[in-house]
């Protein structure tokens, strides 16, 4: 039985970045997602981009299609390298920059969380505050 992430535990990851954007200084919207990158939660902070919204939903989404953080993507989608061009297919839901993660227990990933709002490493900073609480609610 696959085992999935729950609005409750969606929340307190969401808190946890926030927490994180609001140490930082960075207006962010944050998304937790299900292992299918369906969303489970999303919060958007006072000031946050509006384009932030779908950004961090399809990090989250990528995160999970992909089964791979966002960050680890983009040097092969570069001109000439394999993956070129990913983040044009899938309905353009492809994200090949950082600020998604999934979210792994016991093996198998039961959720993804993504960011955005900043540069790139502050959305991977923020969305890893989350990572950490997750891993400390379930490690």
């Amino acid at each position: 039985m696959t085992r999935t992430i729950d609005l409750e535990t969606a929340t307190e990851l969401i808190e946890a970045s926030q927490a994180k954007a609001e140490a930082i200084g960075v207006p962010s919207v944050i998304t937790v997602a299900n292992s299918d990158g369906n969303l489970i939660a999303q919060h958007r902070m006072d000031g946050a981009w509006l384009a932030s919204v779908n950004i961090s939903k399809n990090k989250a989404y990528t995160a999970a299609a992909l089964q791979t953080p966002t960050h680890e993507l983009a040097e092969a989608s570069e001109p000439g390298e394999p993956l070129y061009g990913l983040q044009t297919t899938d309905d353009e839901r492809i994200v090949i920059f950082g600020g998604g993660f999934p979210l792994e227990h016991q093996g198998e990933i039961v959720g993804t969380i993504g960011s955005s709002g900043g540069q790139v490493d502050e959305d991977m900073e923020i969305a890893q505050a989350g990572v950490e609480t997750f891993d400390e609610l379930f490690g």
